[in-house]
């Protein structure tokens, strides 16, 4: 009771996990009838759907043909009524006899039928496609035409697999594949790509599921808009458009503006003022080269600029005031330098200079650098013909007196600042850039940010990482999870490792990604001749004759040779312990073991919720419930029937020997599993089954009585329910 009970529980568990998740499928089976042909209206046993069979062997009516078709995990042995783990589809009638279900015209459903789930389709399933008549207008209520139950492998592929089902009247044609559900990709449909075009991406999708980016979109997700051709300093929401950054303009966003305020300058990047030549200032409003622009000393004075609008005025001798406009008697002024003589008055004079000194003022030895004549730092240097000076750097004169900007040309480089000053220059340079001339760039992978093993790359102003395997991110501090793709087979637990996975497998299978199978029988641990059968973490010893246990290492024959039998009690029936009752049912499987598809399963139910654990507790509770009243009601129509069948019985006694007998042959459709007829009741070999039972209903007057022999046929049957249980009940002593 204990064993059943789980088997059933699991049943449950699994039907109600199949029925949640198609509503969110990654893969489809498809299943595509093709035509149904069956000529002779004949039902399952070889009797008509309906009507009566003439003399010729046709029928008088056809059959009301619909199909009901199941799709279950794989079963080496498939059970006579599993459960429909991945779904069942029950068609309304689409014809009588034959059946071509392509045509439109008589495909009143959908035709291929659809199986949706979305867990890893496990490359293998077991069909079942039974072909029913609808008798619902006559009594009976419906009668069985066909079934066919196979298994197979199979591999996701667009391309449909043709099979067929033939039987001595009954020919069905079928196809099926398993296709990726609309927005999945790749051999086992885990890859995920569905078209969109909002703010999270603007995509399609390949024939692969890569992204494929809408014209005007770029990157990962397709999330960049791409601007307008030549944007240089804007960005953009839509495609082709092109919004400024603060501090620029222009179609293209290539003009920058100025500093507010600014005069009499210009900018290469945003809120500048750079002056131009001759004015200074924040705001480039002050006149730098006032002398030049507005000439404002007379009678040949020289103008210097003293900044920020200012100047001063040298005048010649003979002349003096802020702009050299007043004429005096330099002669007056001892206008002559080193010992010389004036001679004439106002502008018009001359100095008779000194033995060793010229010029106009005699300010000039002639041939040493006693004085000191350069100006600025400048160096004097003696000659034959005077004097020279050299000057300092920014300076330029016959005296040094002429200071020159020494920015011009900008002698900074990589977009530096260049300042002027007294004693030489200055570079201001931009971020990532160093030295005097801003001629070095900073490198960004001195501290190597890199980790896990990335290797530093240096960028202007920046720098990137180039990762080794199993390792992602700006800087490869992501370890990519392997066990993302579930690559472990059969129930497997996954392990991340670096660039690797390791699996842990349930016990039975081995290989990496535990999709071998162990070979159990690989010891040969059976002996005496024993044949080794592989299960799964198991393996099953058929002993030879004269031998049992667990690894055929017992002897059963006694002292004188002969083969001792023995007997064992299997649920109420003693039955010889080596008795093959492999026959009487398809369904012949060890209760306390489940298949590896099973074990893959069970494994991905543990991670439902509890909630649909005890769901599943309350179907079966309710489930269990059902069949109790249901067996309740079978037993009280039993009885009843039972009893009109002893008054019916009380009644033939009475008839003549020479009226009419109505024998009604016909099997019960419950054994439609078992196949030849057998003179025995008891424990069934393989291939044999029970004895047809002939229900005679004998009629005192001249029509039939059909109710009584209907009456007959449901008492006989009970017996041979009862003799079915026995037999299931021993099956599994053919087991061990």
């Amino acid at each position: 009771m204990g064993r059943r009970y789980v088997s059933n529980m699991v049943h449950v568990a699994l039907l109600a996990f199949t029925v949640a998740s198609q509503a969110f499928g990654s893969e489809v089976f498809e299943l595509r009838l093709d035509s149904f042909s069956n000529d002779n209206g004949r039902d399952f046993e070889g009797n008509c759907c309906s009507g009566y069979r003439s003399d010729h062997g046709s029928c008088s009516s056809t059959c009301r043909t619909y199909f009901r078709v199941c799709l279950t995990h794989y079963q080496a042995i498939i059970d006579p009524n599993p459960p429909c783990t991945f779904g069942e589809v029950i068609t309304p009638v689409l014809g009588n006899n034959s059946v071509y279900l392509l045509d439109k015209k008589v495909s009143r459903f959908t035709n291929p039928i659809r199986f949706s789930f979305d867990f890893s389709w496990p490359g293998t399933f077991s069909l079942i496609i039974e072909a029913w008549h609808d008798s619902s207008s006559e009594e009976g209520g419906r009668t069985l035409i066909t079934r066919l139950a196979t298994q197979r492998s199979l591999e996701v592929s667009p391309d449909w697999t043709q099979d067929s089902h033939q039987t001595k009247h009954v020919t069905i044609r079928y196809s099926y594949r398993v296709l990726c559900d609309d927005t999945y990709y790749g051999e086992t449909c885990t890859k995920l790509c569905r078209p969109r075009n909002d703010k999270f991406g603007h995509y399609n999708c390949s024939l692969t599921g890569e992204k494929v980016c809408l014209s005007g979109w770029t990157g990962e997700y397709c999330t960049e808009a791409v601007c307008s051709g030549g944007c240089q300093h804007g960005k953009c929401d839509q495609p082709n458009e092109c919004k400024c950054h603060q501090g620029w303009q222009g179609p293209t966003c290539q003009e920058c503006i100025r500093y507010p305020g600014c005069v009499h300058g210009t900018c290469s990047k945003a809120w500048q003022c750079n002056c131009e030549e001759g004015w200074g200032g924040l705001f480039c409003n002050q006149d730098l080269n006032y002398c030049t622009n507005h000439k404002p000393c007379k009678n040949g004075g020289t103008c210097t600029n003293t900044g920020h609008g200012s100047y001063t005025c040298a005048c010649p001798v003979g002349f003096t005031g802020l702009d050299c406009e007043t004429q005096v008697d330099d002669c007056a002024h001892d206008s002559c330098l080193n010992g010389g003589t004036c001679k004439g008055t106002g502008k018009n004079y001359t100095c008779k200079c000194s033995v060793g000194y010229y010029g106009q003022h005699c300010e000039i030895s002639a041939s040493t650098c006693i004085e000191d004549l350069c100006r600025n730092g400048g160096s004097c240097i003696a000659s034959s013909r005077g004097y020279r000076c050299l000057c300092a750097h920014g300076f330029s004169g016959k005296t040094c007196e002429t200071e020159e900007n020494i920015c011009e040309p900008n002698p900074c480089q990589n977009g530096g600042s260049c300042v002027d000053h007294s004693d030489g220059y200055t570079c201001f340079c931009r971020t990532g850039f160093v030295g005097d001339n801003c001629e070095m760039d900073i490198n960004d992978c001195v501290d190597n940010p890199c980790v896990n093993g990335g290797t530093c790359v240096d960028d202007v102003n920046s720098f990137h990482c180039t990762c080794v395997p199993g390792f992602i991110g700006s800087l490869c501090q992501v370890n990519v999870d392997d066990c993302l793709t579930k690559p472990c087979a059969n129930g497997g637990t996954c392990h991340d490792l670096v660039n690797d996975f390791r699996c842990d497998c349930h016990p039975g299978f081995t290989s990496k990604d535990c999709s071998m199978e162990v070979d159990e029988c690989s010891s040969n641990p059976c002996q005496n001749g024993g044949t080794c059968v592989n299960r799964v973490n198991v393996f099953v010893c058929v002993c030879s004759p004269g031998f049992s246990g667990r690894l055929c290492d017992t002897s059963t024959r006694n002292a004188g040779g002969r083969e001792k039998t023995q007997y064992v009690i299997q649920q109420g029936v003693e039955v010889p312990s080596d008795a093959d009752v492999s026959g009487v049912s398809h369904h012949v499987a060890d209760e306390n073991k489940l298949s590896g598809h099973q074990v893959t399963l069970i494994g991905t139910l543990s991670a439902i919720t509890p909630l649909l654990a005890i769901t599943a507790v309350v179907i079966f509770l309710l489930l269990r419930r059902k069949k109790r009243i249901e067996r309740e009601k079978r037993d009280e129509e039993a009885i009843r029937k039972q009893n009109e069948l002893n008054s019916v019985q009380s009644l033939n006694k009475k008839c003549l020997d020479n009226q009419i007998i109505n024998t009604f042959e016909r099997r019960s459709s419950k054994f439609l599993n078992i196949s030849t007829e057998s003179q025995d009741v008891g424990v069934l070999t393989k291939g044999q089954s029970l004895p047809r039972t002939k229900l005679l209903n004998t009629d005192c007057t001249s029509k039939v009585l059909d109710r009584d022999s209907e009456n007959h046929l449901a008492n006989s049957q009970r017996t041979l329910e009862r003799q079915q249980q026995i037999v299931q009940q021993a099956s599994p002593v053919s087991q061990r």
